[in-house]
C-alpha cells in the first residue's frame, strides 16, 4: 500500500523526473534545429514510451515483494545474460557509435544491459545471503563471484559498453563488500581488476584515446577531445544562474549526443551552477533514503539488493558528471532520470520501485 511506502524517496523520484524531462525537452531543441522528425520522435518516445512505461515499472516495483527476486534469482541472471548476449545476432542488433548495445525491434529498440545491471545485483544479494555462514571461504566466496562476474565481464566487453560494464561491476562489489567478502579476496579483485583495466586500455586504442584526453584536453581538440572541450565550454557558460532554459548555445551542433550522455552539459549551461547543486542535491536525498531504506530492511537480501540499487543510480550519476567536468576520462553512460533512453529510464524506476517496496518491511 501507498501509505506504507518510503513517500521521501517517492516524492524525490518524481521530482528528477520531472526536472530530467524538463531539461531533456529544452536539451532536444538543439536537434529541432537540423532535423523536425527526429525531435518530435525522441520527444515522443520520452514523453510517451519512456514515461509512461516507467510510471508502469516503477508500480511494478512497488508491488511485487521483493523476495520474489531472492526465490527466482538464477532464472533472472540466467535470462538477462541470454538476453543482452541477443545483441550480437546480425538479424536483431542496431550497431551505433560504433558498439552492439541495442536489440532492434523495429517499432522500438531496448539496451538489454540495463536489464543485466539489476538481475546481476539480485545474483549477488541473493548468494550473499544465502551463504553467509561461509562466505568467507574461498569456494563459497570469491570463487563464485569472479566465476558470475567474467560471464557478465566477457559480454559486455564484447560489446563494447566500458561504462554499463563500470556501473555493474561497482555495484555488485559494494554487495559482495557488504555481504561480507574477506580482506584478502577484496585485495585479489582489487589487483586483478587493476590488471584488466590496464590491459583493456592498452589492447583497446580508443579507450587510450580517452584516457590522453583525459590527461591532456588540449589533444586533438577537432577529435578525441571535441566532446570534453565543448562540455566545458558549455560548463563555463553557464556561470551561477546559466543561459536560462532553452538558450544553450552548444547543444546547435557542437556537443556531441545532447540528449544523451552529454546532458549534464547543456543542463549546466542554461541552468549554471545553481541548476547543478538542485540536482546533485537530489541525488544525495534519492541516496540518503536508499541507503536508509536498505540499512532499516529486515531481510539481509533486502538490505543488499537496496544497497545495490543505491549503488547503481549513484554511480551511474557519479560517472556521467565527472566524465563531462574532466574529473573522469569519458565513458558515455547517461545521467539517471534525465538523459534520453527508453529501456534505461525504465529500469531506473523500477529500480526505484524495488526500493520503495523494501522499505515497506523496515524495522520499525
Amino acid at each position: 500500500m501507498f501509505s506504507l511506502i518510503d513517500k521521501k524517496l517517492f516524492f524525490t523520484t518524481i521530482f528528477l523526473v520531472i526536472f530530467g524531462l524538463i531539461v531533456f525537452s529544452s536539451s532536444a531543441l538543439g536537434i529541432l534545429s537540423y532535423n523536425d522528425v527526429k525531435f518530435f520522435a525522441v520527444l515522443k518516445s520520452q514523453l510517451i514510451y519512456a514515461l509512461c512505461g516507467g510510471a508502469i515499472a516503477m508500480i511494478l516495483g512497488m508491488n511485487i515483494p521483493f523476495r520474489f527476486y531472492k526465490k527466482y534469482a538464477y532464472i533472472i541472471f540466467g535470462l538477462t545474460l541470454v538476453f543482452t548476449s541477443l545483441v550480437f545476432i546480425p538479424a536483431l542488433s542496431l550497431f551505433h557509435g560504433g558498439a552492439h548495445r541495442w536489440i532492434d525491434l523495429g517499432f522500438f529498440s531496448l539496451q538489454p544491459s540495463e536489464f543485466l545491471k539489476f538481475s546481476f545485483v539480485v545474483f549477488i544479494a541473493m548468494w550473499c545471503s544465502t551463504y553467509r555462514d561461509k562466505f568467507k571461504d574461498f569456494k563459497y566466496g570469491l570463487l563464485p563471484y569472479a566465476f558470475a562476474s567474467a560471464l557478465v565481464s566477457v559480454i559486455m566487453l564484447a560489446q563494447p559498453d566500458f561504462g554499463t560494464f563500470l556501473i555493474i561491476m561497482t555495484a555488485s562489489f559494494f554487495v559482495y563488500f557488504i555481504g561480507g567478502a574477506r580482506k584478502k579476496h577484496i585485495m585479489i579483485l582489487f589487483l586483478s581488476c587493476l590488471l584488466g583495466v590496464v590491459s583493456l586500455i592498452y589492447f583497446r586504442p580508443y579507450m587510450m584515446d580517452r584516457v590522453v584526453t583525459f590527461f591532456d584536453s588540449s589533444q586533438d581538440v577537432r577529435g578525441s577531445s571535441w566532446q570534453l572541450n565543448q562540455s566545458l565550454i558549455a560548463i563555463g557558460g553557464g556561470g551561477f544562474l546559466g543561459r536560462g532554459l532553452g538558450q544553450s548555445v552548444q547543444k546547435f551542433n557542437y556537443l556531441p549526443e545532447p540528449i544523451g550522455d552529454s546532458i549534464f552539459a547543456v543542463l549546466a549551461e542554461e541552468l549554471g551552477f545553481l541548476g547543478v547543486i538542485i540536482l546533485v542535491f537530489f541525488y544525495g536525498i534519492l541516496g540518503i533514503r536508499g541507503y536508509i531504506i536498505s540499512m532499516n530492511s529486515e531481510s539481509n537480501f533486502g538490505m543488499l539488493l537496496g544497497i545495490g540499487i543505491v549503488v547503481i543510480i549513484l554511480s551511474q550519476a557519479t560517472l556521467n558528471i565527472s566524465s563531462m567536468i574532466g574529473l573522469t576520462p569519458l565513458t558515455g553512460v547517461p545521467l539517471p532520470f534525465v538523459s534520453h533512453g527508453g529501456t534505461a529510464l525504465m529500469v531506473s524506476l523500477f529500480e526505484i520501485g524495488v526500493l520503495l517496496n523494501i522499505s515497506k518491511s523496515r524495522i520499525l
